[in-house]
């Protein structure tokens, strides 16, 4: 993001452009090869010397502004943020001292400025550090053009989630240094997170390279994934709310492990705990940390970096606005690059489940969310009614129309089944202590491993879990499971959010979806085991489903043994190995729990082909 971002050359008051000098991504070019000597500055004007006074020792922050504003262009305040990795607070004191001491013109009716006399600012020209991967970028560009596409075709940033999209020439500077730092030839990068596309950017440059991403966002997922099919690149990609662990697949799965967290001190820290629960050494391992705050709160970056020092970290180095980002421009739309050498293999962990980690939404530290006990207790009595075999018509319900006949029967086979009593159900999830004290369950302990808890369970998803819906339904054991969900979720809120919802956890469950349960704005998905899934295919499907924590190339098999028998034609589990073994390479290494999304639709098509492909091999042994 080095230079002017916007400005390719002279502007329209006849200002000359800046010396060619080659820029170097991410530095600003502040000096042609005869800059003077730090401090030899020609004299500045006394508005300029005054501020960088104030500045002292750090002055060379704000005189980088200075000389990006010396070139006598217009400039937008967040263009001189991101030219230069100084803070927008900065910048824009900067500019008002310039103004009042009149040296500034402002462009009427844009946010832009120049200098009125930029000559007299020549002097603010000096040498600047070295970038460490710079000498390393023209020997990659083709990296460079397909990180430039992979960029621009991605996703939008989800604010929830504290994205901001990383340049792409940060993202090859990020794989260059991997690359340089490291040996990773025949070795695994774990991407905790990745909307910038760095795992992208190692496979192009790194040949031997393994690398896995995890991340919650589907849609960077599904990105991620068709660049990589697209371009032949070995990087795999998994599911999973970090809150609640990694995928058991990925635990000490990596030699290095590379992050761009939220911003904030919890934040950090879970996503560099996950990081080091990845690492297959930790002692050898580690793991590097995209981290900024703005110059004007240190005690923000103070209190990071002492979680990290007392969670058993090493800072063995610190790059200053390494990273540059699209936007943030209140910390200088940059960031600085750690590296952390693990003291040991384990790093305790004071959050949970109910931890908020980002700095803005659903999930932050001061959102609103969660079940007040009123509203629980509602919840559950309206859930205790309808397990006794109430009707749910005073419910509102949310069917699509071509699922209503359906609905009605399977509302009174509920009512047959649950006419003489029910147990409590179980509560998954965070609830108020004083609402029951019968069974309950961690949310991550329902997502990692398969939990008896009888035959109901109800799963609080409010206050910031909603995403998780269909996934906590597959991971269900009971029965019955009612999944609570604000109304406003993606899943509920319309036909085509419970199209989608229905898709990933049909044939192996009838849903339905019941708006108003406790309160106007909650909605609960009811699922009950279908006993009568379909044919083949269905019945694969609902095994699969049904196992939703076991591996899947393992699911497959022992669904298509169960299958056959119940076709009348067995097949042993030799058969059924040999039939799996001809799935696409991204099945292995995958649960259902972290399957992304988007290979669910391919999950239902595999599913046919391996049925198809059974009968081929009965059919060959005559």
């Amino acid at each position: 993001m080095a230079g002017h971002p916007i400005s390719p050359g002279p502007d329209e008051t006849g200002a000359t452009t800046a010396d060619k000098t080659t820029r170097v991504p991410g530095i600003p070019v502040l000096a042609t090869p005869a800059a003077p000597r730090p401090n030899q500055h020609p004299p500045l004007p006394e508005a300029a010397q005054n501020f960088l006074r104030e500045h002292g020792t750090d002055a060379p922050r704000p005189r980088m502004i200075l000389a990006l504003l010396s070139d006598g262009r217009w400039w937008s305040a967040n263009d001189l943020v991101r030219a230069s990795g100084v803070a927008y607070a900065v910048v824009s004191s900067l500019l008002k001292s310039l103004e009042e001491a009149g040296e500034l013109v402002r462009e009427p009716e844009r946010d832009r400025c120049r200098l009125r006399r930029p000559a007299h600012y020549n002097g603010a020209n000096a040498p600047i550090l070295a970038d460490p991967v710079a000498h390393l970028l023209s020997e990659h560009p083709r990296a460079a053009a397909e990180l430039v596409r992979a960029v621009h075709e991605g996703p939008s940033s989800d604010l929830d989630l504290d994205h901001v999209s990383a340049t792409a020439e940060t993202a090859l500077r990020r794989a260059l240094f991997l690359a340089t730092r490291f040996d990773l030839s025949q070795r695994t990068l774990l991407c905790v997170g990745d909307h910038d596309l760095t795992s992208l950017a190692l496979a192009l440059v790194q040949p031997g390279v393994r690398v896995s991403v995890v991340d919650l966002d589907e849609r960077v997922l599904a990105h991620i994934d068709a660049v990589a099919e697209r371009l032949g690149l070995p990087v795999r990609t998994y599911s999973a709310d970090l809150r609640l662990g990694l995928p058991a697949t990925l635990r000490e799965s990596a030699d290095l492990v590379f992050t761009d967290p939220p911003y904030t001190p919890d934040g950090v820290e879970l996503f560099v705990r996950r990081g080091v629960e990845g690492l297959s050494d930790p002692k050898r391992g580690r793991v590097l940390v995209a981290y900024g705050a703005s110059e004007t709160t240190p005690k923000l970056a103070a209190a990071t970096q002492a979680r990290m020092v007392r969670s058993g970290l090493l800072m063995e180095a610190v790059w200053p606005d390494f990273n540059r980002y699209l936007g943030a421009e209140s910390i200088g739309a940059a960031s600085d690059l750690y590296v952390l050498r693990p003291l040991s293999r384990t790093l305790l962990f004071a959050g949970g489940d109910a931890s908020r980690v980002y700095s803005q939404g659903s999930n932050a530290k001061e959102a609103k969310g969660g079940l007040t006990l009123e509203r629980a207790a509602a919840v559950l009595e309206r859930v205790s009614g309808l397990l006794k075999g109430e009707s749910a018509e005073a419910v509102e319900s949310t069917e699509d129309p071509a699922n209503a006949d359906g609905a009605e029967k399977d509302e009174k086979a509920d009512q047959a089944d649950t006419a003489a009593g029910a147990a409590a159900p179980a509560l998954v999830g965070d609830w108020p202590r004083e609402v029951t004290k019968d069974v309950r369950v961690r949310l991550s302990t329902w997502m990692d491993s398969p939990t008896a808890v009888g035959a109901c369970s109800v799963v609080n998803l409010t206050g910031g879990w909603e995403r998780l819906a269909p996934r906590v339904a597959l991971a269900a054991t009971t029965d019955e499971t009612f999944v609570l969900v604000p109304s406003s979720s993606r899943w509920v809120r319309d036909e085509a959010g419970q199209r989608e919802f229905r898709a990933l956890v049909e044939p192996g469950s009838r849903v339905r979806f019941l708006r108003g349960l406790g309160a106007p704005d909650l909605t609960a998905i009811r699922l009950r085991r279908n006993p009568e899934p379909g044919g083949s295919t269905g019945r694969l499907l609902a095994h699969v489903q049904g196992r939703a924590h076991g591996t899947l190339t393992t699911t497959m098999r022992t669904g298509l043994v169960e299958v056959a028998a119940w076709r009348g034609r067995p097949i042993n589990k030799r058969t059924a190995r040999h039939a799996v073994a001809s799935a696409p390479g991204w099945l292995s290494g995958h649960s259902l729990l972290d399957l992304p999304e988007h290979r669910f639709s391919e999950l239902r098509v595999l599913a046919s082909e391996l049925v198809a492909r059974v009968e081929e091999l009965q059919q060959a042994k005559g």
